[in-house]
């Protein structure tokens, strides 16, 4: 419990003028600053003598109190009314520029509005559907592909070679007949693997053998389609799809 001199103390502490008196402004910092000093350690003394739990704590905030300054007539105004039940907000730029026009789309008309939405959704759900029937063709014929070939592939990215491979077979499967047959000499064995790849990928079917010729042996690729209309062209090439994977977009 306080004793009645600390009491008597702290009421005329109470009575003692505010440290940040808004009417002494014109007075210099290092009195101010003395003043602060002057009561902190006068607050201080109050609660080193003073048991009560209660009475230290109430010390302890006048204390805090002492130190906040006090707020001016727009920061209490502020505490009282803030947005948006204040004062009005003023309008953006965005909302000023064509304001006109702006309304108008802001104000439509609600079927107008949902005939809008429905072409946006149609078209975007249209656009997805093709999207995802080209990337599902192209997935199934990436999986017919070796799984041995398909590391090869993603190894080593040659897509000058692969391109070259490409356009050689995609115009084999357009011209031909079901029985013609494309010959291709490729003597380097990395790249006979590409291509038995991209002949997997189209759906063909290619055997490489051994030609001899002037005592010297050649190596002869064979391709042909399996079974009438089998082969298929995807809309995406195997290039394609390899570049799109290595920048990580599938």
């Amino acid at each position: 419990m306080a004793t009645p001199d600390i009491m008597e103390r702290e009421q005329d502490f109470l009575l003692s003028p505010p440290l940040l008196d808004p009417s002494k402004a014109g007075e210099g910092a290092k009195s101010r600053g003395m003043s602060i000093e002057k009561k902190i350690e006068f607050l201080e003394s109050l609660t080193g003598n003073v048991s009560n739990r209660r009475s230290r704590r109430w010390l302890n905030d006048r204390l805090l109190m002492e130190l906040v300054p006090r707020l001016d007539a727009d920061e209490i105004r502020g505490l009282f009314a803030p947005p948006p039940w204040g004062d009005k907000v003023p309008p953006s730029p965005f909302c000023m520029t064509n304001y006109g026009e702006w309304d108008k789309f802001r104000n439509i008309d609600m079927d107008k509005e949902a005939n809008i939405i429905k072409a946006l959704n149609g078209s975007t759900l249209k656009r997805k559907c093709h999207v995802d029937t080209d990337k599902i063709a192209v997935l199934n014929a990436w999986r017919r592909i070796d799984c041995r070939t398909r590391d090869a592939f993603r190894r080593s990215y040659l897509p000058v070679l692969i391109e070259g491979f490409e356009v050689c077979i995609r115009a084999f499967i357009e011209e031909s007949k079901d029985a013609d047959e494309l010959v291709l000499r490729v003597q380097d064995s990395f790249h006979r693997l590409l291509l038995h790849g991209v002949c997997e990928f189209y759906n063909l079917v290619s055997v490489t053998v051994t030609e001899s010729k002037d005592a010297e042996s050649l190596k002869m690729t064979r391709i042909k389609k399996k079974k009438k209309g089998s082969a298929e062209i995807p809309s995406i090439t195997l290039s394609q799809f390899l570049r799109l994977s290595k920048e990580g977009i599938w």
